[in-house]
């Protein structure tokens, strides 16, 4: 009897102290960082080669980490390929992984270096954290070797995987995340069998982490917010920005306010491949973001944000939207291109309108009013209901207005960065077939709008103010996972469009 008290008396005083403990705000870090490449290279250099070079970016990262720890942070997330950059071959690539152990054999690198084999890199990044007692977030590559009793196992004998690590603020490796959902080109990697889904608690929320190209597809992405309840997203990237809708900080804000959690976005900087744009980013709205084409220098964001956000109520993103009565404007409806996707246009052709435009299910309103009308911009709104076959297979429904590149109806959807047209007011909604919808606002020069537009319950987009700058898009992005599939034709377009986005 005195023992079962005991205990109980035990747990609830961990309980309390960790309540006691728990914070309501933390400051989040996240650094946008201009990697150092390896030289190209179509043989193996030795593990000795390729410790100098992923030193020298841990000290830029160092840097970063330093800085953020003295301002206060509690944690920085720092990009995808960070440590090493890319351009690798499964070969070229494994001179520079390690054995990254399951967090759960409870490691700190920075105390026992070589309980793991040799982990220099993981020692560092262990430091790093305890030395300046911070959460660090950092991208590295893991090996894992098989054999023939694994019928999967690849023919050189090895995984090879694209690999998130978390180490706590006493520099205790407490995640491990391999990316799921490889980009084009990552031959370099091994998928995971399964998703993995990887959270971890601290004192300051709940988390849980993935990379990149994992964003636009359920798993693990989703699950973690509706199935674990995670209060902040991790996400190290190295993203190359897609206009008109998947330019990085628009389309990560975006994700924050849809899904309803913190979101901590850390990119590479390389302008010449289109490589820009981290943020932080509530549900709410944005709180710090960084877009730069035109320096060659990295950067650290900083910002407060609440431990556990408040979620907004649960959006019905086809109740307004499937009231409306589709009249006719007498426009005539055209088709253009958006990232390769054939969209339903209609040209806005007054100062101010209610416009619907419709592609398969999928039916657009926008409610809209220009501050000026002016004769050498053209503006648009756009339907897409369809899969999605280039860089990836996935399905959407699009909402969209957008501004088009010229006069041009034919550019309506190509990528432009600046405008001049200023709108005083702006309402979109769409019947949508889904409830995971991400709503989009990019202002002129790449710029969000933080603070200046709502989401209604019943599925509106809608401006809370004049937007501070000229519009370039403003858009609702649905995803309908459960209509995913490989396309035949995905692969000649897929070569394609490599090869027009790197300018081959």
């Amino acid at each position: 009897m005195i023992s079962s008290q005991l205990l109980a008396y035990v747990a609830i005083l961990v309980f309390c102290t960790f309540q006691a403990h728990s914070l309501e705000t933390f400051i989040a870090a996240v650094y946008e960082h201009a990697v150092i490449l390896p030289n190209a290279t179509l043989t193996p250099v030795s593990r000795e080669e390729a410790l100098p070079l992923m030193n020298r970016n841990l000290d830029l990262l160092e840097g970063a980490i330093t800085s953020a720890a003295k301002q206060g942070a509690h944690i920085i997330v720092t990009p995808e390929d960070g440590v090493y950059g890319w351009n690798f071959s499964r070969d070229t690539l494994y001179p520079y992984l390690e054995d990254i152990p399951d967090p759960e054999v409870n490691w700190i690198p920075c105390n026992n270096p070589d309980r793991f084999g040799h982990t220099p890199v993981q020692e560092r990044l262990s430091c790093l954290a305890k030395d300046n007692s911070i959460y660090v977030v950092a991208n590295i590559g893991d090996k894992k070797p098989c054999n023939a009793s694994d019928p999967e196992c690849p023919p050189d004998g090895r995984y090879q995987y694209n690999t998130d690590v978390v180490f706590d603020a006493q520099g205790k490796l407490v995640a491990r995340y391999h990316k799921q959902n490889l980009f084009m080109g990552e031959d370099q990697f091994n998928a995971p069998k399964e998703p993995e889904v990887v959270t971890f608690n601290t004192t300051f929320g709940k988390f849980g982490i993935f990379t990149c190209f994992d964003i636009l597809f359920y798993d693990p992405a989703v699950t973690l917010v509706t199935d674990f309840q995670v209060d902040t997203i991790l996400f190290p990237t190295a993203w190359m920005n897609v206009l008109p809708h998947l330019s990085a900080i628009e389309f990560h804000s975006a994700w924050a306010m849809g899904m309803g959690v913190n979101f901590l976005a850390s990119n590479i900087h390389y302008p010449s491949m289109k490589m820009t744009g981290s943020g932080i980013y509530a549900p709410d709205s944005p709180r710090a973001f960084h877009y730069d084409m035109k320096t060659e220098e990295g950067k650290l964001l900083l910002s407060q944000l609440d431990s556990h956000p408040h979620h907004p109520a649960v959006v019905n993103w086809t109740s307004f939207a499937s009231g409306v009565k589709t009249l006719s404007t007498g426009n005539q409806e055209f088709n253009s291109t958006v990232f390769f996707d054939e969209f339903t246009f209609l040209e806005l052709t007054e100062v101010t309108g209610n416009y619907t435009v419709c592609q398969k299910a999928l039916c657009c309103h926008l409610s809209y009013k220009m501050s000026e009308k002016r004769s050498d911009e053209v503006y648009a709104l756009g339907a897409f209901d369809g899969l999605h076959t280039v860089e990836g297979s996935y399905y959407l429904q699009v909402c969209t207005l957008l501004k088009c590149r010229t006069t041009d109806l034919h550019t309506c959807g190509d990528s432009v960065e600046t405008a001049s047209t200023r709108f005083d007011t702006f309402s979109l909604s769409g019947t949508f077939g889904t409830q995971h919808v991400f709503p989009e606002v990019l202002l002129s020069e790449i710029q969000l709008a933080p603070g200046e537009f709502q989401v209604s319950s019943d599925g509106r987009l809608f401006s809370l103010q004049p937007p501070s700058g000229p519009v370039l898009t403003v858009t609702l992005y649905g995803r309908l996972y459960e209509k995913d599939q490989v396309s035949d034709a995905s692969s000649d377009l897929t070569a394609r469009a490599l090869r027009d986005r790197l300018g081959d």
